[in-house]
C-alpha cells in the first residue's frame, strides 16, 4: 500500500491538481468570489467568504492526515480546489469532495479530467476499496455530476450537519473497488468525447 500522507501532483488532459497552500488563498477567494459563486448558501464554497478559517480548517485536517487539499490549475489558472478527505488507509477508504470550481470552468470537463486523476490514485496507487462522495440534497447540479461519474447513490443522511444554521441532508455516494475498471473506462469516454 501506498502512503496516504504523500501528497502527490497529478496531471491529465489539461488539468493538473498540487497540493493546496496557503499562498493559493487570494487565487482561490477571488475564485470563491467570482460572479457570487460563494453565494450559493448549499455548496461549500460559501465558507470561503472567511478564508482565515477555511484554510485554518483545511490545513489543520491535511497536518492531522484525514485530508488532501489540492489546488485545480487550468490553462495555468488557479480554477478551484477539490480534496480526499475523511482518509481511513486502514479501512482503504476516502471521500472525494470540498469541490467548486470557478464559473468559467464549469461543465467544461475540468471536473471530469479531476475526478479521473483523483479516482486513478485513490484506487490504482492507493490501493482503496471505496471511494466516497457526499452532497447537499438541495444541490441538484453536485448530484447529477457524481452520478454521470459513475457512482452508486447510497442513500441520504437525514439531518446529518447545521451547516450556516439550516440542517443538512447529505446524498451519499460510492465507488467500490470492483466497479472502478467500468467507471474509469466511462470518464475516459466522456473526456475523449469532449476533444
Amino acid at each position: 500500500m501506498s502512503d496516504w500522507r504523500a501528497a502527490p501532483t497529478l496531471t491529465g488532459g489539461g488539468v493538473t491538481l498540487r497540493p493546496l497552500t496557503i499562498g493559493d488563498r487570494d487565487a482561490l477567494v477571488a475564485v470563491a468570489s467570482e460572479d457570487g459563486l460563494w453565494n450559493l448558501f448549499y455548496a461549500n464554497v460559501s465558507q470561503l467568504k472567511d478564508a482565515d478559517a477555511w484554510f485554518a480548517s483545511v490545513m489543520l485536517e491535511r497536518d492531522y492526515g484525514r485530508m488532501m487539499p489540492f489546488a485545480v490549475i487550468a490553462d495555468g489558472n488557479l480554477v478551484g480546489t477539490t480534496r480526499f478527505m475523511r482518509m481511513a488507509p486502514q479501512h482503504r477508504r476516502l471521500e472525494i469532495g470540498g469541490t467548486f470550481y470557478a464559473r468559467s470552468v464549469q461543465r467544461t470537463g475540468v471536473n471530469t479530467q479531476a475526478k479521473r486523476l483523483l479516482l486513478g490514485h485513490a484506487f490504482d496507487t492507493l490501493g482503496c476499496q471505496c471511494v466516497q462522495f457526499r452532497t447537499d440534497a438541495l444541490n441538484r447540479r453536485s448530484q447529477a455530476a457524481i452520478e454521470r461519474l459513475g457512482a452508486k447513490k447510497d442513500g441520504v443522511l437525514r439531518g446529518h450537519q447545521i451547516v450556516d444554521g439550516r440542517l443538512r441532508d447529505s446524498v451519499v455516494y460510492s465507488i467500490l473497488d470492483r466497479e472502478w475498471s467500468g467507471v474509469r473506462a466511462n470518464l475516459d469516454y466522456l473526456l475523449e468525447s469532449r476533444r
